[in-house]
């Protein structure tokens, strides 16, 4: 019998949940989102047999439903993963996984009491690339990796002015939040290890300037609040002695779009990258994996030859959610690492406020 799920939100991440979805042999049975409007026209284009306006009227009339899918702005994630584990439905999340790490901790506890699993849409963690360097961490080809470089940076990938990606109450933050994936993935090459205090600076000099808005996103607000920062740059020690520094941004003075993990091993170092041709638009896009190595006296570097993969990782990131449920295969992330790098997010934000070094308790 195939898992059951349900989809709550019906924007651009959707595409990718439903086909990883049903790459899994899962069956989408309901869309739900609160314009009515567009979870029946989603659910059309999906082929999906039913709509809701509401997540109440979704639960009430699909008790048949395993899990669901939450693809929403991010203020809304806790209260929606939560109902959904009150249920009893296991949730996979978009990112972030919340606001804060407050929030990731009662999602935690909501789960722990359901006995449902919860996961997040940390989808870089399943690009090919990142499955292939994986290998060679696990094996102990690179050994343990002293410190790291994590960078999604954009020249003008501002996601809509006024809209709900630029106020804070609604996002949580601005790139450092919503650009959070190559945090994630330097952490999970690192083995997650406990944060002990992080320093960061942010920056507002193009947040409100037109000419740095993306070509994709949402419509412009000129009604709405924009009071995000554009950029962040930071610093973060762990209690084992590695570092990690990170730089991400909407709105900066770049060369051009780049998304990258560098790290240096005991044994080898590595880059997991993709540079886009054009901010925000994948077409054009080049990814790189390679390892970095002493043999014979000589520098070699090691190709990691892996299939293309437009998507990101997205489709094989929610596949990934349903071949745990049907235990055919290992979690690709979990709560616990979500509660650590939101952590990480905070302190960051407290940082840049205050100007000065944060514990991470």
């Amino acid at each position: 019998m195939s898992i059951k799920v349900a989809i709550i939100g019906a924007g651009g991440m959707l595409q990718y949940h439903a086909a990883g979805f049903r790459a899994a042999k899962a069956e989408i049975v309901a869309v739900a989102d609160l314009n009515l409007a567009a979870a029946q026209k989603a659910a059309a284009t999906l082929g999906v047999p039913k709509a809701f306006g509401s997540v109440d009227e979704l639960l009430a009339a699909c008790p048949e439903v395993e899990a669901v899918s939450v693809i929403t702005p991010n203020k809304f994630h806790k209260a929606l993963a939560i109902q959904a584990l009150n249920a009893g439905k296991h949730v996979f999340c978009e990112k972030p996984p919340a606001l804060n790490a407050a929030e990731v901790a009662e999602m935690k506890a909501a789960a722990e009491k359901a006995g449902k699993r919860l996961m997040f849409n940390f989808n870089n963690r399943a690009r090919p690339e990142t499955v292939a360097m994986m290998r060679y961490i696990a094996d102990g080809t690179v050994g343990g990796i002293n410190s790291a470089q994590a960078k999604w940076i954009r020249r003008t990938g501002i996601p809509g002015v006024g809209g709900w990606f630029t106020n804070k109450a609604l996002s949580g933050g601005g790139p450092l939040i919503d650009l959070l994936h190559m945090i994630d993935l330097a952490l999970y090459f690192m083995g997650y290890p406990e944060p002990e205090y992080v320093l960061a600076q942010s920056f507002n000099d193009f947040i409100h300037d037109p000419a740095f808005k993306g070509p994709w996103g949402i419509p412009d607000n000129a009604a709405g609040v924009t009071d995000v920062e554009n950029a962040v740059h930071g610093f973060v020690r762990f209690k084992t002695g590695q570092v990690l520094t990170l730089q991400v941004s909407w709105a900066e003075m770049v060369e051009r779009e780049e998304v990258s993990v560098v790290f240096q091993g005991r044994k080898a170092g590595g880059v997991v990258r993709r540079l886009f041709g054009r901010d925000g638009i994948d077409d054009t896009a080049i990814d790189l994996g390679e390892l970095y190595v002493q043999e014979h006296g000589v520098s070699v570097n090691r190709r990691l030859i892996t299939e293309p993969d437009p998507a990101m990782g997205r489709e094989r990131s929610a596949a990934n959610f349903i071949e745990t449920l049907e235990g055919k295969a290992q979690p690709l992330n979990n709560v616990d690492e979500a509660l650590k790098l939101m952590k990480i997010i905070d302190a960051a934000y407290e940082s840049a406020a205050t100007g000065k070094p944060v514990a991470v308790g």
